[in-house]
């Protein structure tokens, strides 16, 4: 919301916005809740989740003003006070928490490296990120983890 804001703020004439350009934040908010509100539903959802769970979009999304705080690349904090990339984010992490993609939840069930090898990758990926990115690690690790969770087969719950 606040992003969305200094979005705005940064335009012409951009202090007079009627609110309805931020409007959008809130779908983030109401995705979070369907999304918690099918997980309490939803008994089939120990192993695998259906759709990414709203912990994984909060920390994407509470990352992005410590990136543009911290980062300082130019490039990075005018894509961070775009409200273009702004909207795509909030549409593509509200349609990512209430779609039914076979998302693979971050328990270790076995021993068994077969079975939790994804997990291991990304544990593995999100070490040397977090040393090299610091909080630009976050979406990057997050990305990693819809591109493991669709690339291998989760075992139903």
């Amino acid at each position: 919301y606040q992003l969305l804001r200094m979005s705005l703020a940064k335009e012409q004439e951009g202090i007079d916005s009627s609110f309805i350009w931020l409007l959008p934040a809130f779908i983030y908010a109401c995705c979070g809740a369907w999304r918690l509100a099918r997980f309490n539903l939803d008994e089939t959802q120990s192993k695998v989740f259906k759709g990414v769970p709203i912990p994984a979009a909060g920390l994407v999304i509470a990352s992005l003003p410590l990136i543009y705080w911290n980062e300082h690349g130019a490039t990075l904090n005018n894509l961070l006070t775009n409200k273009w990339v702004l909207y795509l984010f909030i549409a593509v992490l509200s349609w990512l928490m209430i779609s039914h993609l076979p998302m693979m939840a971050l328990k270790f069930t076995d021993r068994g490296i077969k079975n939790n090898l994804p997990k291991i990758i990304l544990l593995a990926a999100a070490i040397p990120a977090v040393l090299l990115f610091h909080w630009l690690a976050v979406p990057l690790v997050f990305m990693l983890y819809i591109i493991l969770s669709l690339s291998f087969k989760q075992p139903q719950s």
